[in-house]
């Protein structure tokens, strides 16, 4: 299951998302989240899945990617389904004994569930679409632009643990299988016995972190990085047309998303 994770991946591309000025792509998401978090009926939730469905396409990710990436939280998802279906007060439409199905539930329950899915779908297209480096000058833009201080430091760590991902579950898949040679156990037993088994795992896993950070550093160093004061970059960051249909076409979804709240 930790190899079907795809946020902290690239797949390199040419499509319209790909084109795209990374800070377009951070922005877009910020006001994508916004309107995401604004919906609460079903002609709301139809436009973002439009919405959703069009930028994957526009994307050139296949729908299997995607899917794959939604696996990890299968459970998280049916969890939150499960606890807005049955603890829900309200109209009881199916009943069996203290368990019951009220319409308010059902409903509260569908619409988070979709909320999670495509929060995931759409954070995991940045990061499939974006190439670390765009990202990390992308984020310390946009961090300058609001006065944060700090900026290229914190964007660079923020790329850094994104870029690390896939390695840590590749490491993480390694250690495991090791693990079960020796006789391990992480499938069996209740909560307690799974939570003692895991120590073996991470054990190794944060030493093998230690170590890679480690690494990383003296490679930095050694490179003469000294961080972002009078840093210049060979490729300047530029926003064309396609940046400012991009906000055009955001925007729009944005003022749709409200108004379906407020009005319809």
């Amino acid at each position: 299951m930790l190899k079907d994770i795809t946020i902290g991946q690239y797949i390199p591309g040419n499509s319209a998302i790909h084109q795209l000025d990374p800070r377009t792509k951070i922005i877009t998401l910020v006001l994508y989240m916004v309107g995401l978090f604004l919906v609460n009926n079903v002609t709301g939730y139809a436009v973002v899945t439009g919405f959703t469905a069009l930028v994957i396409l526009l994307s050139g990710i296949s729908l299997k990617i995607i899917l794959k990436g939604l696996k990890p939280l299968l459970f998280i998802i049916v969890l939150t389904l499960g606890l807005h279906l049955f603890m829900t007060s309200g109209e009881i439409i199916w009943q069996w004994g203290f368990l019951k199905i009220t319409s308010q539930g059902l409903r509260q329950g569908i619409f988070m569930a979709l909320r999670l899915i495509f929060l995931v779908t759409i954070t995991s297209l940045l990061t499939l679409t974006t190439t670390p480096i765009a990202l990390t000058d992308g984020i310390e833009k946009v961090l300058k632009a609001l006065f944060i201080p700090a900026a290229h430091e914190l964007a660079m760590m923020m790329t850094i643990a994104l870029r690390f991902i896939p390695t840590l579950i590749e490491e993480t898949e390694k250690i495991m299988k090791a693990q079960m040679a020796r006789g391990a156990d992480f499938d069996t037993g209740g909560l307690l016995a799974r939570a003692k088994s895991l120590i073996p795992l991470l054990v190794p896993l944060f030493l093998s972190s230690f170590r890679r950070a480690d690494e990383l550093a003296m490679a930095m160093e050694a490179r003469c990085y000294r961080g972002g004061e009078n840093r210049t970059r060979l490729k300047q960051l530029l926003m064309g047309t396609r940046d400012y249909f991009a906000f055009g076409i955001t925007g729009l979804f944005l003022a749709i998303t409200i108004v379906t709240r407020y009005m319809v």
